[in-house]
Formats: C-alpha cells, sequence, structure tokens
C-alpha cells in the first residue's frame, strides 16, 4: 500500500501520525507549510528558543493564529491545534509523539535531542546532517538498541541520493558514483556570510524575504555542507569517497556519465562506487546549460552486453561507450518533501536513509591562516570550511569534526588550507556529541570491545 494511501487510513481512523518538531527556522517552515495539505498527521508541538519567531514563521506560511493556538499538550490533541514551546524535552518526552523531526540545524543540541527521543521511544527524522556526519553511525545504533527508527530527511539532498542508490541496487545495477549538484569555483571555500548573496546569486532583498541565514547559505556555498551531505551518503550506503576532498567535476546533465567513470576510462574517479559533487559551472566561471545544481543523480553500469544493448534500444543517453547511464532529479524541494520521511518512518518503520558504516568525515579546514586565542565559529563562518575524507585519514590526522568546530579556542597556529586537528584546540569535552564521535573513532580504531566499525572496504551494517 502507498504511503498516501496509509495516511488516509489513518486520517479515517482518527489516528493520525503524532508529530513533535525542533526548530522552526526555514527548513522547518517549509514543512510547516505542507502539513496542513497531509492527511493523516498532526503537528502536535513546535519547540523553539524563539516562540516569536516560530509564530511568525507559522504566519509566513499561512497558519492562522487558531492553528498554533494550544497552551498545552493536552489542548493540542483535544482541539488538533499545535502548541509552542521553548522546552524541546517536553516533545521528546511526551508519550503522544510518535515522530520527532529534528530541525534546529546546532549539531551538538540535535545530538541530545535524538537520544534523548530514542530513550523516550521516538522515532527521530534528522533535517540536522551536521549531526549524522560526525556520529551518524552511533546515532543509528542508538537508535536500534532502543527499538526506533532514525533517518535521514527526504527533501534534503542525502536522502534522495540514497533513495537513487537503493533503486539502481535493487534493479541489479551497480552503482559507479552518486552524489548532488552544486555551483562551485575553487575560491568559494574562502566564502564567509558577508559575501555569500553575491556568489550564491541572490540579492540581500530576496535572502530577507525569504528570511535566509547568510551563514547557512554559506555552507553551502563554500563547500561545507557538499561534504557534509556526500559524507552521510557515503555512510549510509557504503560509497567510497575521494581521497583528497571533493573534485567538484564541470557538468551538464547529459555529460554526468562522463565524467563520472574511473579515470582509467577518461572519467574523475579514484575508482568505482564513490561519492562526488558535480559542479554548475565551467572552471572559467561561466554557467553550465541544463545543469544539476539543485538535483541529485546515481550513474550505473551496464554490466554485459545485453543490458547495454537495452540502454541502446530505449535511448538512454549514455556515455560514448553505452555502458555508464545517468538517472537523476533535477531538483530537491527541501522541507516541503519531509512529509515523506516522516509517513516512511511512522508507517513502514523504514528509514529514509540511515548511517550503516562509517566511510567518510567532514573535517574543519582554515578559511585563512588563523592564530591561537580565535573561537571558531563552526560550519558556514569565518574561520572554518568542511573537508571531505576518508574516514581512516581523518582518523590517522586526527582531524577536527567540523560539527565541533564551533564556539572553542584555537591553541595553536593553523595555516590556510590545514585541516584543524583535536591538538589545535581547547576542546569542550563535557557533550554528549564529544562522547558520542569519541566512541566512534574508538570503536573504529578498535580500542573497544564490541562489533568494531571498519574503514572502507568492509562496511558492516551497524543497525538493522
Amino acid at each position: 500500500m502507498s504511503l498516501y494511501a496509509k495516511l488516509q487510513q489513518r486520517a479515517a481512523a482518527g489516528k493520525p501520525v503524532r508529530i513533535g518538531l525542533i526548530g522552526a527556522g526555514k527548513f522547518g517552515s517549509m514543512y510547516l507549510a505542507q502539513i496542513p495539505r497531509t492527511p493523516g498527521v498532526q503537528l502536535v508541538a513546535i519547540a523553539d528558543l524563539s516562540p516569536d519567531t516560530a509564530r511568525a514563521n507559522l504566519a509566513r506560511v499561512g497558519w492562522t493564529s487558531a492553528q498554533s493556538s494550544a497552551r498545552s499538550v493536552d489542548e493540542a490533541l483535544k482541539t488538533g491545534h499545535t502548541w509552542i514551546t521553548e522546552d524541546w524535552q517536553a516533545l521528546t518526552r511526551e508519550p503522544s509523539i510518535d515522530v520527532v523531526v529534528e530541525c534546529t540545524g546546532h549539531p551538538v543540541a540535535a545530538v541530545d535531542h535524538c537520544l534523548d527521543a530514542f530513550a523516550h521511544g521516538k522515532h527521530v527524522v534528522n533535517v540536522t546532517v551536521e549531526a549524522d556526519a560526525f556520529c551518524g553511525p552511533l546515532l543509528a545504533r542508538r537508535a536500534a538498541e532502543a527499538g526506533v527508527v532514525y533517518s535521514l530527511a527526504f527533501g534534503d539532498q542525502p536522502a534522495l541520493i540514497c533513495d537513487l542508490v537503493d533503486w539502481a541496487r535493487t534493479c541489479g545495477f551497480p552503482v559507479v558514483a552518486a552524489g548532488r549538484g552544486h555551483k562551485w569555483l575553487p575560491h568559494f571555500c574562502e566564502s564567509t556570510p558577508e559575501t555569500v548573496w553575491g556568489n550564491y546569486g541572490l540579492t540581500p532583498e530576496q535572502a530577507a524575504r525569504g528570511g535566509l541565514n547568510p551563514k547557512m547559505f554559506n555552507s553551502f556555498l563554500d563547500g561545507s555542507k557538499p561534504s557534509i551531505e556526500s559524507t552521510a551518503v557515503a555512510n549510509a550506503t557504503g560509497l567510497l569517497v575521494p581521497s583528497n576532498g571533493l573534485l567538484y567535476p564541470p557538468a551538464s546533465v547529459e555529460d554526468i556519465p562522463v565524467v563520472t567513470r574511473p579515470i582509467s576510462e577518461g572519467g574523475v574517479l579514484e575508482q568505482k562506487g564513490m561519492v562526488e559533487v558535480v559542479s554548475s559551472l565551467h572552471t572559467d566561471g561561466r554557467k553550465i546549460d541544463y545543469d544539476i545544481r539543485m538535483g541529485v543523480w546515481v550513474t550505473v553500469e551496464a554490466e554485459t552486453e545485453y543490458i547495454k544493448n537495452c540502454f541502446e534500444e530505449y535511448n538512454a543517453h549514455t556515455d560514448p561507450t553505452g555502458r555508464y547511464f545517468t538517472l537523476y532529479k533535477r531538483w530537491h524541494l527541501i522541507g516541503l518533501e519531509v512529509g515523506m520521511s516522516v509517513a516512511s518512518v511512522a508507517l513502514r518503520g523504514e528509514p529514509t536513509g540511515v548511517a550503516s558504516c562509517w566511510n567518510a568525515d567532514v573535517v574543519a579546514t582554515a578559511k585563512r591562516d588563523l592564530a591561537p586565542g580565535e573561537v571558531l565559529d563552526g560550519e558556514g563562518g569565518y574561520t572554518v570550511w568542511g573537508k571531505l575524507l576518508p574516514a581512516q585519514r581523518s582518523l590517522q590526522l586526527g582531524g577536527l569534526p567540523l560539527g565541533l568546530a564551533h564556539g572553542i579556542k584555537l591553541v595553536r597556529p593553523v595555516k590556510k588550507g590545514q585541516s584543524l586537528c583535536w591538538d589545535d584546540v581547547a576542546m569542550d569535552t563535557t557533550t554528549r556529541a564529544y562522547a558520542l564521535r569519541q566512541e566512534l573513532e574508538a570503536m573504529f580504531d578498535g580500542r573497544q570491545r564490541g562489533a568494531p566499525l571498519q574503514p572502507q572496504e568492509k562496511q558492516p551494517a551497524l543497525a538493522g
């Protein structure tokens, strides 16, 4: 039965899937815009540090004041209206809530929210992929141990890429490469919140109209978000990652099956079975026609002459050899698509992407020369950007995860372009996020009992 049919059944039975949303910013607002139009779901409560901002965003997306007028969970359950609170634990510990949608964009806080939700029997759709990037395999394990489902969020590119990879493998195709698009030139890694809009392609007025956060959008532009999302994909699918960061080969949609081949066959890949990000700009800055900037793709291989002939007979666009074919979605709709994850998790018990191994990591890398005493400002800021590396290499470097590189002080100088390590900073070791990351590293390094995580080649599953 389709998810939509299942939702209709829940609506007809008066038993909606009950949702708690933590964080009502841009992504959360996009999901809020869809909830009144989706049968069989009820948003019981929103937790946000600024309830007034949450109410303003609800009004922005078309909610009436009555729809968010509940003064408690009990009133929300009786009236069908939504309660707004500053207390996130009121959501993670509320027995009536089935699914928590973590939408804060704050990776350290997101780990706390996820773990508390698991402990209280809640499924979690984690929009804060920054948290998944540095400890997703253990979040998946904690959820499985609690008997709940942990999932990446549909609408965000990692879940959509995982869906394409699953399609390919289920059909019997070997995955040669998978990834997303991006507007990229090498100097964008130096971008700051002050320079982001011109490079991104929006005016300050457009950004203000949409309530867009310059730091967050700068993380898209400077390569941090593509690295974070590629990490989530690699850890969820078992695909490998480039040895020294994403290459961003420029390509139109038609050229993707050409560039996403191994180097030995005229492409850019070190080997088959990797993640990569395709640029929508030529190296000289010219825009590529029919680009994949806002989309996702998977490249598969015809392993037999018969399958290759089928590609030809049905006019599938391939590389010149006829063996490599790319399926793609040219657009993703961000928070407008999160309902797919909520329904899949709640009604089928299936995640839309979940970490099963530790293949990849995102290491904080200096945007400029940094001096002792400076405080790192994390993803999308003025000090560091995120570089995708194989997990094993990150571990050997003692790499500082980008998701933990916020609000901590440097104790040693770091040169522009240098990846930071734990010894470069005065780390806050009191958070659950830090503890979970240390546990992940210990498991990978074979220093802890239990089923160890293995580097790239072995990839055992952590969760069922």
